[in-house]
């Protein structure tokens, strides 16, 4: 009974899912791409083909049109005392045949691990200053993605400044 309600409700994994899920991460939705593999959205990120997870505090944008989910992906590039430093890889368009709740699923938590953003002009362009929730943990992440053309010392030294701003203005518990 319960295996029918998973599939009725998108709640487990689709036959031949060859990630691994941790304990408490939770299935939300899930689509075959076309050329083999699926798309699963969990509490924790966005499963794509290949096994690898994608953590939704990584997920720069995700776009739907025309039948494909379009997922441009950051990596990590460093830090800049407690924030962290960030650049996006190119974007990888997945084809899904029938959908189902996928991009709602991924809309709502990459949209929901954005706590604010603000863009800062800078010389040579600018950066993106985002605070991000972790999935699995307490708290909030600085990201910083600069603009094509900014200077990256300058962006590392007001990085640290607005970090260290932020860990000021956080009450501290009791």
């Amino acid at each position: 009974m319960l295996g029918w309600w998973r599939r009725l409700t998108g709640r487990g994994v689709p036959a031949g899912f060859e990630g691994t899920l941790e304990p408490d991460e939770n299935v939300l939705a899930h689509a075959a791409v076309r050329g083999g593999g699926h798309l699963v959205a969990t509490s924790l990120g966005l499963w794509v083909p290949g096994a690898r997870r994608i953590g939704w505090h990584l997920i720069s944008k995700a776009s739907w049109n025309s039948g494909a989910l379009v997922v441009v992906e950051a990596e990590e590039t460093g830090a800049a005392g407690g924030a962290v430093l960030i650049r996006d890889l190119p974007p990888r368009r997945f084809v899904v045949e029938e959908p189902a709740k996928l991009p709602e699923a991924v809309q709502a938590r990459v949209t929901g691990s954005i706590r604010s953003r603000h863009h800062r002009d800078l010389p040579g362009g600018g950066a993106w200053f985002v605070q991000r929730k972790v999935p699995g943990q307490d708290g909030v992440v600085l990201q910083v993605r600069a603009d094509e053309g900014t200077d990256p010392a300058l962006v590392v030294t007001i990085a640290s400044d607005v970090a260290a701003k932020i860990a000021e203005a956080r009450p501290v518990d009791s």
